[in-house]
């Protein structure tokens, strides 16, 4: 494995550390005063408009996308990166992570629900959403996890999707179905039973679904721990809904398989954008402890804080590592190969975020605490991150199976 970045990914960093430092951190509290004034936690601030503009002219959009561009004239700005090449980019996005990625474009679900529609979608699927998806100007919400059932184990989902002439009917509740109040929304992907006797894996079909169709309703957002994110975790209910047959992805019972290939990049964006934040935390302890003084000391001077400061950089380079291998499997020899990886970053890295975001809380004291500085929405949304895309413990279980399995072909 070669741990050097390529040409090209080293270029877009460059290009992309100017851009946050230009550009988005100044936004930051632009984007927090406009979006307090509207007096809608989900208002879509004027500043974020504008950065999408000047991050399209400077070439930093749909950087996340590894297809490029159909016709290969590069019109659509999909610069078909790696996920080694990626991985830096995200991570550096994650540093403002509710700015920098829908800046950029590369914002989850959108992600993955731009590559599911490339994979999986029609023509008609590609020009009437996944296009204006890949331009920034619609959003889209991917609705599968479900609030009376444990939706670690997606074939729990109950959702119904009854055979009727034509197409399907839904009928069920999601929840949880992140950028459900953006402003922008226009599309959900939904994952529902169309089989209930077939095979496990094979009872789920994945569709899509316009927003604004007859029988979708909003219900509400979902508080994370007391913040309103902006984009939104919405309540779905679908009472009747009819989706016509030419709205199913890949086929009738193909869901499982569908979010499989559509969780495992999910979750290393998740993880990159996590390295980021840790970083940002990082650079916010050492700045604190040489600026600030307890009983005529200086905090950078105390034993503890040193050790916090140090374990936080072991810690973030031990996590970037397996990630940046992770990314390297993925592309090498596929995501199936990579998945023990995808899986031991998904508990590793977010559990090491929240150290370093919650030591460099406890620097700040009282300030930590409050909006003033990042840290604890960054908190928020890395202790939220242990749950979304499967909870730590189901990744657990899967790679002991994983590791067990090598001993029990050995010792027969």
């Amino acid at each position: 494995m070669d741990f050097s970045f390529s040409e090209r990914s080293l270029d877009y960093q460059s290009r992309l550390n100017d851009f946050m430092t230009e550009h988005v951190y100044p936004a930051e509290p632009i984007a927090a005063q406009q979006i307090a004034e509207s007096g809608d936690p989900h208002h879509f601030p004027a500043v974020l408009g504008e950065l999408k503009e000047e991050a399209k002219r400077r070439g930093l959009w749909n950087l996340f996308h590894p297809h490029p561009a159909r016709t290969g004239d590069g019109s659509d700005n999909r610069p078909g990166l790696t996920n080694a090449e990626y991985a830096p980019l995200a991570e550096i996005m994650g540093r403002s992570p509710h700015l920098a990625p829908e800046a950029c474009n590369c914002n989850a679900p959108d992600t993955g629900n731009m590559e599911t529609l490339e994979l999986h979608g029609s023509a008609e699927h590609r020009s009437t959403f996944l296009e204006p998806l890949l331009a920034g100007e619609i959003r889209s919400a991917f609705c599968m996890t479900e609030p009376g059932n444990a939706s670690s184990d997606a074939t729990n989902i109950s959702m119904s999707m009854e055979r009727v002439d034509g197409g399907y009917r839904l009928n069920g509740r999601k929840w949880f179905a992140s950028n459900a109040m953006h402003p922008h929304l226009k599309v959900l992907i939904v994952m529902g039973k169309t089989s209930p006797d077939a095979d496990t894996h094979r009872q789920q079909s994945m569709l899509v679904v316009p927003s604004d169709a007859e029988g979708v309703t909003i219900v509400r957002n979902l508080t994370v721990f007391g913040y309103h994110d902006r984009e939104g975790h919405a309540e779905v209910t679908f009472d009747n809904v009819f989706v016509p047959d030419k709205d199913i992805l890949a086929g009738e019972g193909m869901g499982f398989r569908i979010s499989q290939d559509r969780l495992g990049p999910g979750r290393i964006h998740h993880c990159m954008r996590a390295i980021g934040m840790a970083e940002r935390a990082l650079e916010m302890m050492c700045t604190r402890a040489l600026s600030r003084s307890t009983f005529g000391k200086p905090l950078a001077e105390r034993d503890n804080i040193r050790d916090w400061i140090a374990e936080a950089r072991i810690n973030i380079e031990a996590a970037r590592q397996l990630t940046l291998k992770a990314a390297w499997m993925m592309d090498t020899v596929g995501n199936k190969e990579a998945r023990q990886e995808i899986g031991a970053i998904k508990v590793l890295v977010p559990n090491m975020a929240l150290t370093v975001v919650d030591r460099a809380i406890q620097l700040h004291g009282g300030e930590g605490v409050t909006d003033d500085v990042p840290l604890a929405s960054m908190w928020a949304g890395l202790r939220t991150l242990r749950l979304a895309d499967g909870p730590d413990e189901v990744h657990k279980m899967t790679i002991a199976r994983q590791e067990l399995k090598k001993y029990r072909e050995t010792s027969r």
